[in-house]
């Protein structure tokens, strides 16, 4: 691999790559100079090796014992970001939603201001229909650029995945990554665009704990209902597992307010989450925070475990 011009790395802790700030180690990190180089890492690495994409980590909880893989980090690297003469937008993997929101709101298009409401890339938002504020990321895809296990580039329609709430997964399950989207936004008023941004991120603000290390909502809303509500009113705000917490600002929030909180307590926090909600009222909450890795020494429970 002396021809990559990307960076790889070994051992690498992802405490300083995941938004809550914790987890265990990836056996191997990789960041692409570009899509180019991404293809030809793809076209030489081993084609049953684990992989493992890596935005903001936003979204993201990597157990203790770490992740014997190779984690691709995207984000800053993919990151082109234009208009297209038809009018669409090309964002790669590793662009930021809200920065995507930006862009098509300065160029004039309606409905995009929801994406600033997702706290990870274009990539993430891609590979788990993210959504907020009434929006969800598949309803304004065109098409998308894909890479496979060769490295090699495929454009699929939206008619090749089975895309449902917070969930993306190709037909034919072959072994594909996501690398760019063509995006199209009705026609709108910039200003409007501009007013609807600061609106949703004052909304934010508000309600949701932006300053501790988090990685936005833990779960996903069951139907007719709302995983905050139900976290709340089994009386779990603010409960909290060596360092963990749920926040008492969000309850479908947890934080990590001292940055000493292990991946095992986090991981220990969303179970009893589950679990007591499920006791209460019956409902079994489904996470929307992907868990990878091995599990490592588990910590000191001190009478909060599950």
């Amino acid at each position: 691999m002396a021809e990559l011009r990307g960076v790889l790395r070994e051992n690498e802790a992802m405490s300083g790559h995941a938004s809550w700030r914790a987890g265990g180690p990836v056996a191997r990190a990789f960041f692409p100079a570009d899509l180019a180089d991404l293809a030809a890492f793809l076209h030489a690495m081993r084609h049953d090796e684990p992989l493992l994409m890596v935005g903001l980590g936003s979204n993201l909880l990597v157990r203790d014992g770490g992740f014997d893989g190779t984690a691709i980090f995207t984000h800053g690297v993919l990151d082109v970001l234009r208009r297209e003469a038809d009018g669409s937008f090309y964002a790669e993997a590793g662009v930021a939603s809200p920065k995507l929101a930006r862009f098509a709101g300065r160029q004039g298009c309606a409905e995009a201001e929801f994406l600033a409401g997702i706290p990870g890339t274009v990539g993430g938002a891609l590979a788990m229909n993210a959504g907020c504020h009434g929006g969800e990321t598949w309803r304004y895809v065109e098409r998308v650029l894909m890479l496979d296990r060769n490295g090699e580039q495929i454009i699929r329609r939206p008619e090749d995945f089975a895309v449902g709430y917070r969930h993306v997964g190709l037909r034919n399950a072959t072994d594909e990554i996501f690398a760019a989207a063509w995006f199209r936004f009705p026609a709108g008023d910039a200003e409007v665009a501009a007013a609807r941004l600061r609106e949703l991120l004052e909304r934010r603000i508000a309600t949701q704990p932006l300053q501790l290390p988090n990685a936005g909502s833990v779960f996903r809303n069951p139907p007719g209902d709302h995983a905050a509500r139900l976290i709340e009113a089994a009386g779990l705000k603010g409960t909290h597992i060596d360092g963990a917490q749920v926040s008492e600002k969000h309850a479908n929030f947890i934080v990590n307010p001292e940055g000493r909180a292990s991946a095992s307590a986090i991981e220990m926090l969303i179970g009893r989450i589950q679990a007591e909600v499920a006791e209460k009222f019956g409902v079994s909450l489904v996470r929307e925070v992907r868990i990878v890795g091995l599990r490592g020494e588990q910590p000191a429970q001190g009478g909060e475990g599950v």
